[in-house]
């Protein structure tokens, strides 16, 4: 018998709603105006809550609204807290389904809307509006029923995400719905502001960054010149969006200040709805988020680098999740067939081949010689081009790899100067890693005799491709997250550069109502 159906069968004898795994008769005439709502609903999970129950009403009592009802009701209009549109949940309609329940038709009417409206809130609070990677096993009837028996609220929050990440973002949310309902102004932009110089609009300025928690509440900004604690404000808050935090006012940081507040709110939203995708990590893992172009190694013990991602005009890295399984020192470059296509193959000849270390090969690995021929069927993709392990090699001299279909991983480069630009969006579509011997030795952690000084002497030493198997797998997550609320309180904002987020924005615009209980949204 499989597990998930073990699972169902226990959830079914252990709750008495469920007690019965087949509908029981309606017995009132409630029940039967119940039954008749819930026949026309394609939701599996609401069927399977009235069903067993002989449609038995939940949400009332005496024609009134139970205590439970009530407090998902408060939670359905306040679903914008969460980043959720409170409309999606029949708000605007409740006050009068309130004040209809004089007769069992309406109260069959309210109790179906209230259990397919929180079936619909609690899927979304739990795994997102758009599910794109996240399997959620959660038997949704049973949550229905301890909300609708027990403390409604506690069991909704239980449901939802519960990661420092999410509340931290939950809390940013409320603090820049606040900051929107205050910012209104735009500030006059100039060519260029360095410390010293006049700015007419100093005291507007100095407003804008105390309100966003850049600029203390105490500190002294007088007169128009821009000096002092306000240039030490604007470099807290160039670092706050991923620029360089010198303290000049040119086209990027304008461009940030007269961001609307407004807009910063959907980046938390759109935020939120991704981490309900991403299942919590468990154990040591790798995390990369691309639009901060960093690494974080969690675990015992922690780390943090930058990292280059995938261009974002046509080379842009995936988002997936993978297990680490090798550290390859000194790697060879198996050239993917497309770079290998279109910008090695129209170049490649015995010169060209020599100065860039290339090889071609065949499928077992065999070197060909660079002829015509060989060059043809390198373009047909039936021999294959490889870089030499070295200090030019693509990948530099490790990767950590981690087996999947986008033929991704992380590795080190000789490209060092790279990680000292503010926006570092340059690979085919790999992460390259500013610090790869600290990585490496965090990674091999569990095999003691990997350290440092063994690290750095295989990297530069004279055997190539060398494969060592971790004791166990790490989780390798690679994540798109624009907003970022660190534990100190202060909220990072990144640019979209995949135009992810627009997207996102434009699948969860709300749909034309169609009728019915609920206006559905596009899903």
């Amino acid at each position: 018998m499989k597990r998930s159906t073990v699972l169902l069968i226990a959830v079914l004898t252990s709750v008495n709603l469920f007690a019965q795994t087949v509908d029981v008769a309606p017995a009132t005439a409630g029940a039967r105006a119940l039954q008749t709502l819930v026949a026309s609903d394609t939701s599996v999970d609401v069927r399977n809550f009235y069903g067993p129950a002989g449609y038995r009403l939940a949400w009332t009592r005496n024609g009134r609204p139970t205590a439970q009802a009530a407090a998902l009701i408060a939670l359905f209009e306040s679903a914008e807290t969460k980043g959720l549109r409170s409309t999606d949940y029949g708000a605007g309609q409740w006050q009068a389904r309130v004040s209809d329940l004089t007769t069992e038709a309406a109260q069959a009417r309210f109790d179906y809307a209230m259990t397919a409206t929180l079936v619909r809130y609690a899927k979304d609070l739990r795994s997102g509006r758009i599910n794109r990677t996240r399997e959620d096993n959660l038997y949704y009837p049973e949550v229905v029923h301890r909300a609708a028996t027990g403390d409604a609220v506690a069991v909704v929050s239980s449901i939802e995400p519960q990661t420092a990440d999410y509340r931290r973002l939950v809390a940013a949310l409320a603090t820049y719905r606040r900051i929107a309902a205050a910012d209104t102004e735009t500030l006059p932009a100039v060519t260029r502001l360095k410390a010293g110089d006049d700015y007419a609009a100093l005291p507007r300025l100095a407003a804008k960054l105390r309100l966003y928690g850049d600029l203390a509440a105490d500190a002294k900004v007088e007169g128009t010149k821009y000096e002092g604690a306000i240039v030490d404000a604007v470099k807290h808050f160039q670092s706050r969006h991923g620029l360089e935090p010198d303290g000049i006012i040119a086209t990027g940081t304008f461009k940030q200040l007269n961001t609307p507040a407004s807009q910063r709110v959907t980046q938390i939203e759109i935020a939120l709805e991704r981490l309900r995708w991403t299942p919590a990590v468990n154990g040591p893992a790798i995390i990369v988020n691309i639009p901060e172009f960093k690494l974080r190694a969690v675990g015992e013990t922690e780390l943090e680098m930058r990292v280059v991602v995938g261009k974002a005009a046509g080379h842009k890295t995936p988002v997936f999740d993978g297990d680490l399984k090798h550290v390859v020192f000194r790697p060879y470059w198996s050239v993917p067939p497309s770079i290998q296509r279109h910008e090695i193959a129209p170049k490649l000849s015995a010169s060209y081949a020599a100065k860039h270390n290339y090889q071609i090969v065949d499928s077992a690995g065999r070197v060909q010689s660079i002829t015509d021929e060989n060059v043809r069927r390198v373009r047909n993709g039936s021999l294959h081009v490889r870089q030499k392990p070295g200090t030019s090699n693509a990948l530099g001299l490790v990767k950590f790899l981690f087996p999947n279909e986008n033929n991704v991983y992380l590795h080190s480069t000789p490209q060092q100067a790279l990680f000292a630009r503010t926006r570092r969006d340059f690979s085919h579509g790999c992460v390259r890693v500013e610090d790869p011997v600290a990585l490496a030795e965090w990674v091999l952690r569990e095999k003691p005799e990997w350290n440092e000084e063994k690290i750095r002497a295989t990297m530069t030493g004279k055997r190539d491709d060398v494969y060592v198997k971790l004791n166990e797998p790490i989780t390798v997550t690679i994540q798109y997250h624009t907003v970022v609320a660190q534990p100190n309180g202060a909220v990072h904002f990144y640019d979209d550069i995949y135009g992810h987020d627009a997207k996102l924005i434009a699948s969860l615009a709300p749909a034309a109502p169609k009728g019915g209980v609920l206006v559905a949204a596009k899903r």
